[in-house]
């Protein structure tokens, strides 16, 4: 274990030290806190930046859950009805073109203040991996085990139940992880449009005031919140999906 772990342990010491380097440059303090410096923001204002978390955290989550019910439906429906699929599908990708950035303020004047807004970002930032892997997933199935259950007399719906959603748990859960890491980014802009807490608005708060080392924790804070999800995202497959991690050693 740790010697699978070993080299990007020292690839973050590294940069880490990188960072440390720059951030001590003669006019650099104002825009980059060091390594030291952010530490130091996080001890000092441990309670303000753990009560933004909490808060950002919760948005995540509800967010991230509104996108996988709504996708996985979406992606279960185009996968049923295939007009649906060669109508909806090109929308679907379409729909990336649009910078969240933008959507955010207008999320605020069409859903009012409060957290609808929020949770609606990170959802809209989450629906599309979730939707298409899961899509991909559903139509990769086996043919012969497709094949085996019509010649078994299988219903759709069982079909469904019993073969593709199971065969397909492997690209959702490849998804999740996509959508678990995005999620962050989706809460922040919508902080930034809306809010009065959260890590997100903590660090635009932070920005104006130059509040750097505040920023800067701010930031690792989110990066490891968007680490945390993945990895909790990594360790529920392997429990969700056995049998595809047998097969990766096979």
């Amino acid at each position: 274990m740790l010697r699978r772990h070993w080299p990007t342990a020292a690839v973050l010491l590294v940069l880490i030290g990188i960072w440390q380097a720059v951030a001590s440059l003669p006019g650099v303090d104002l825009t980059l806190a060091s390594p030291v410096q952010t530490v130091k923001a996080i001890g000092d204002d441990h309670s303000l930046l753990l009560h933004n978390a909490w808060i950002t955290l919760v948005e995540v989550l509800l967010g991230l859950a509104i996108a996988v019910a709504a996708g996985a439906a979406a992606a279960i429906g185009m996968h049923l009805v295939r007009p649906l699929r060669e109508a909806a599908y090109p929308l679907l990708i379409a729909s990336q073109a649009i910078p969240v950035v933008v959507i955010a303020p207008l999320l605020v004047l069409a859903f009012d203040y409060g957290m609808g807004p929020k949770l609606t970002t990170v959802a809209l930032v989450c629906f599309f991996p979730v939707t298409v892997n899961l899509v991909d997933g559903l139509r990769s199935v086996d043919p012969a085990l497709l094949k085996l259950m019509r010649s078994l007399g299988a219903s759709r719906l069982a079909t469904l139940w019993k073969v593709e959603l199971p065969s397909a748990l492997p690209y959702l859960f490849s998804g999740l992880r996509v959508a678990a890491t995005v999620s962050v980014i989706g809460a922040v802009f919508g902080e930034w449009a809306e809010a009065e807490d959260g890590l997100g608005h903590l660090v635009l708060l932070g920005i104006n005031q130059l509040l750097t080392p505040r920023v800067w924790a701010g930031v690792l804070i989110l990066m490891l919140m968007a680490v945390a999800l993945f990895v909790l995202v990594t360790v529920a497959e392997r429990f969700a999906v056995p049998w595809n991690r047998r097969e990766r050693r096979a």
